[in-house]
């Protein structure tokens, strides 16, 4: 049978299909997208899951004049195959190449940037008011949105403002019962039951207003393309509920949701995942030091409890929720309120641990001051996730952390160098301590073979001298102080190079800087976070409020949003990778 997909640059090549055809370009589809992400790597489940959806919606709809958007993004694959990209769909997520999510930047299909969940009701909204008032009267909005992604605070902000408007939108809700996660809460026992036709009578869509449809088979093309062009001629707000199969098209896929979220590499005819080559004594990831000293701590201190905003599995409190699961929460996507539930937990007495990617932090940024530092409440933040984290690109990168959150009040800030650094920090922290804390770590894996010894204090403030030298002075800040203890061992002159792993930017260790900056020509600050305001910036204000003039070098993020690409391509652009350190360094040297 001769291949439909070849003939589709664009959805007005779909749109002189027949209907009876899309059935045969959503096979096609769902196969192409499995073929390059099987070598390339990616988000798999979510693009499988609306593959009938993408084409039915392109179909129907006059894109990009309509305007489109996908909540969070995992899912546009199919829509970005769709729209122009195909040829260059094996670039996605490299370096250089198209991104793994929506951006306007890419494409006029592309309505509007989502690489965090919850956003596409408000945007769409946005898009839609503007057409009103710009006379635009028959330009259709859509927002595509998952079961996980609605039940966000933003979401139900916008459903609430929506309801109330005569807005033309029609929100897509994709229900799967899954986000990166298995999905929580009431509203998801609510859509079981709507499923299962045994809801209430009222329907929570109908009351806020929406003219609600469904449910129907998301993976139906007739039923699709006909609601869709019914509900074009319908006016104000919409709401479409559809269920689909995350991963649906790859058995294993379909089977194991959670891991074919993104599966890494995997054989694209059998789905069975590549297996990764072992490597002797490799040290354990970060994430999973944190979930097994949780669990550790927890089982012997009751007051501990575990709390995650949808990522028990990134985050890996999955452990804690296995073994303790009476303290352990998955809130789903609702950073906001994961921050202030620890706080109310914490003026009770608890010990909340709330796990949260930093750059997830970024949208509870208020109840972190408003409800944490000002009433000193001792929540411990950590911050999974810090620094550069790849290929997802700039929506994900963790970089901002230490700037936003170095200006409040009341607030530790710490980075373990290594793994047993931060199991040290996290029993300190679960002594009791007089302030909030954020302990921010990496994506990936740490550097120690044996990592579960025994606890230790750690006194607050304190920094670690690993190296004495004569000239210059090296401070870093989390585990990216391992690069240097390698470049130090390949330099020449490296007696005249002093190492200090500074593990907090507040309070810094004054002490000890007095003595480094009467000591010492040069400092070098390294961290892999943004220079504006960041550890860097904490060194020179001090060096100023001291008095001492000699010229502090700060290695760091400039003032850029760094895309996609490998950690090591991004630290080389961002010239805080092994090599451009040394040159740095030798240049000093040679002064």
């Amino acid at each position: 049978m001769e291949s439909l997909l070849n003939y589709i640059t664009y959805p007005e090549d779909l749109r002189k299909l027949s209907v009876d055809q899309l059935s045969q370009l959503a096979k096609e589809l769902r196969e192409f997208i499995i073929d390059i992400v099987a070598t390339k790597e990616g988000h798999l489940g979510a693009s499988l899951g609306v593959v009938e959806l993408t084409i039915a919606l392109h179909y129907v709809f006059n894109t990009p004049d309509d305007k489109l958007i996908w909540d969070v993004g995992h899912q546009a694959y199919g829509h970005k195959i769709l729209t122009g990209r195909k040829e260059i769909f094996d670039t996605n997520r490299q370096l250089g190449g198209i991104s793994g999510f929506p951006k306007r930047s890419e494409s006029s299909y592309d309505a509007f940037g989502t690489g965090h969940s919850s956003t596409s009701i408000s945007a769409i909204l946005g898009m839609a008011m503007a057409a009103q008032l710009n006379g635009k009267n028959n330009r259709q909005h859509i927002a595509v949105i998952g079961d996980a992604s609605i039940a966000s605070g933003m979401a139900f902000e916008a459903l609430n403002h929506l309801g109330s408007t005569n807005s033309n939108v029609l929100v897509i809700l994709n229900d799967n019962a899954i986000g990166i996660d298995p999905s929580v809460g009431a509203l998801k026992k609510y859509l079981t039951n709507v499923k299962k036709g045994i809801a209430k009578d009222e329907n929570i869509f109908e009351c806020l207003n929406f003219h609600y449809t469904g449910p129907i088979d998301g993976h139906n093309l007739n039923a699709l393309v006909n609601e869709l062009d019914h509900l074009k001629l319908v006016a104000g707000p919409k709401l479409l509920h559809v269920i689909t199969t995350k991963g649906k098209g790859l058995k294993k896929a379909e089977e194991n949701q959670v891991t074919y979220h993104a599966p890494g590499k995997f054989d694209k005819l059998t789905g069975e995942l590549q297996k990764k080559p072992v490597v002797p004594n490799e040290p354990q990831k970060y994430q999973d030091v944190f979930g097994y000293t949780l669990v550790e701590l927890a089982q012997k201190n009751k007051n501990i409890v575990g709390i995650t905003p949808a990522m028990p599995t990134g985050s890996s409190l999955k452990y804690m929720m296995e073994q303790i699961p009476d303290r352990a929460f998955d809130v789903g996507i609702a950073e906001q309120h994961a921050v202030t539930l620890a706080a109310g937990m914490a003026t009770e007495g608890l010990v909340p641990f709330c796990t949260i990617y930093s750059t997830f932090l970024q949208r509870a940024y208020d109840q972190v001051i408003h409800d944490v530092a000002i009433q000193n409440l001792p929540v411990i933040f950590c911050l999974d996730r810090a620094g550069i984290v790849g290929q997802d690109g700039a929506t994900h990168h963790g970089v901002y952390d230490i700037a936003y959150l170095r200006c409040v009040p009341n607030l530790y800030i710490f980075a373990p160098m290594n793994e047993t650094e931060l199991r040290n920090m996290m029993y300190t922290a679960q002594l009791g301590l007089n302030h909030p804390i954020a302990i921010r770590y990496p994506r990936g894996r740490g550097v120690q073979e044996k990592w579960q010894t025994p606890f230790e204090k750690i006194e607050i403030g304190k920094a670690r001298e690993l190296k004495k030298g004569s000239e210059i002075a090296i401070l870093t800040i989390g585990h990216i102080g391992n690069t240097i203890s390698a470049v130090i061992k390949e330099i020449a002159e490296k007696e005249k190079i002093g190492h200090y792993d500074m593990q907090f930017v507040k309070p810094l260790d004054k002490n000890l800087l007095i003595d480094i900056f009467k000591h010492y020509k040069h400092i070098i600050t390294l961290e892999d976070g943004c220079k504006m305001g960041g550890f860097g910036s904490a060194i020179l204000e001090l060096a100023n409020e001291l008095g001492h003039t000699q010229k502090i070098h700060i290695l760091g993020i400039d003032d850029i949003f760094l895309e996609h690409g490998t950690v090591e391509q991004l630290h080389e652009q961002a010239k805080i990778d092994h090599l451009s350190i040394t040159k740095h360094i030798k240049m000093l040297l040679n002064e």
